[in-house]
């Protein structure tokens, strides 16, 4: 007998006008750009930079997150169908979001920004790693309204039973556990900002985000459902064989660079 799970049927549309429906994901995720703008602003006018340029960096980040988490989803998980349906890719609004491909899409979308507007590509990754945490955490709070992306079954306390998905024990709630600890790290990110008055060394956010961050998913996708079928009976599923070279990518960063001189 497990006592104490909880029960989840939660309406993942906040309401509905003939077709046209607002839905906690899109909330959540339209909310991760609106609060990011606003602490970006505060990191532009500390640092005596335009809010006309952090205009044009919303709009690369906007579309570069989009593109790249619904590309990798199409092509990390589902390649066979997608690429069988191309025209299916455009049709976003049927779901289908990888957090592994937003990040390669804002990685793309900021070298273009950062070629034409002339900054140096490491500060605007230390500083954006501090935004994109903050959106990680309520889009996954998202996925929590949606019922989706959850864990096996488990036996603690706090396991929640997805009820619209017609789950009849706890499963764990990874939603949950992704969030907090992308809540926490934008806390560490924001409080390493602030305290050196933006003075750190080059890297060093943005190298404590991938660590931390996909360290992290890498954990929990150990107590994860498989996303796609092929994932069964793999010793790592796809999420954490995405999140290795961003790890590492990170280690690698944080021990040996070095930017030079006169250069952020």
């Amino acid at each position: 007998m497990i006592f104490g799970a909880i029960n989840w049927d939660m309406n993942p549309e906040i309401f509905r006008i003939g077709n046209f429906a607002v839905r906690w994901y899109g909330l959540l995720f339209a909310s991760g750009f609106f609060f990011g703008y606003l602490i970006f602003m505060r990191f532009f006018k500390k640092e005596g930079l335009s809010v006309e340029l952090l205009d044009k960096l919303t709009i690369y980040m906007a579309v570069g997150t989009v593109v790249g988490a619904r590309l990798g989803h199409c092509l990390f998980y589902e390649p066979d169908y997608y690429l069988s349906n191309p025209l299916e890719i455009l049709k976003i609004w049927r779901g289908g979001l990888a957090s592994h491909g937003a990040a390669v899409g804002i990685l793309v979308a900021l070298w273009l920004f950062v070629r034409k507007y002339k900054r140096p590509f490491i500060w605007i990754l230390d500083r954006i790693v501090v935004v994109v945490a903050l959106a990680g955490a309520l889009i996954r709070l998202g996925n929590l309204m949606n019922s989706e992306i959850y864990g096996i079954e488990t036996a603690l306390p706090w396991g929640f039973v997805f009820i619209k998905n017609l789950e009849v024990v706890p499963k764990h709630p990874t939603q949950i556990y992704e969030a907090l600890t992308y809540f926490l790290v934008f806390g560490l990110l924001l409080t390493i900002y602030r305290r050196s008055d933006a003075k750190f060394r080059p890297g060093t956010l943005f190298s404590w985000f991938l660590i931390l961050v996909f360290g992290m998913r890498f954990l929990i996708e150990f107590i994860k459902e498989d996303q796609v079928d092929f994932e069964a009976g793999m010793s790592l599923n796809m999420g954490q064989w995405l999140s290795i070279p961003f790890v590492l990518l990170g280690i690698a960063i944080l021990i040996f660079y070095r930017p030079k001189a006169g250069k952020a």
